[in-house]
């Protein structure tokens, strides 16, 4: 889990630099940023398969936050927790073999440690609401 956790905080990183430079530069800049940062193939894997996939689905994966934001607009919100929450609803929509609740402890961990100690309370809501509607639904199905 050590990797794990080094590659989403790595891939944090990368979409803060994309988040604030731009689309072109950030990915361009994450390649170079992630071999930089790691020479541990299998951190830079998963690295890489969060931010691509993320970039993929981008569009998809803001509005997801967006819904469940109350009061919150996704550009108005610190820029290391909208990340932290692009990551996180990335691996629980895209990534079935990693357990929801390690999604959501390990967001909430990176939130506190990057952000402010009201960060993974804040990341826990939008990402508990989340999981609860795609429970409920699964259920209802």
């Amino acid at each position: 889990m050590a990797k794990r956790r080094a590659a989403r905080e790595l891939a944090l990183q990368c979409l803060h630099q994309w988040d604030l430079q731009g689309p072109d530069t950030g990915r361009e800049g994450a390649s170079e940023l992630i071999g930089r940062l790691t020479t541990d193939p299998v951190v830079r894997d998963y690295c890489r398969q969060l931010v691509e996939t993320y970039w993929e689905n981008a569009i998809d994966i803001d509005e997801s936050i967006s819904a469940r934001a109350s009061n919150w607009k996704i550009d108005r919100m610190a820029v290391v927790d909208r990340n932290v929450l692009r990551l996180a609803i990335t691996e629980l929509t895209h990534f079935p073999d990693v357990p929801p609740k390690v999604v959501i402890d390990e967001a909430i961990e990176i939130a506190k440690r990057f952000s402010t100690e009201r960060s993974g309370s804040f990341v826990n809501g939008i990402l508990d609401r989340m999981l609860a509607e795609r429970e409920e639904s699964h259920g209802a199905g």
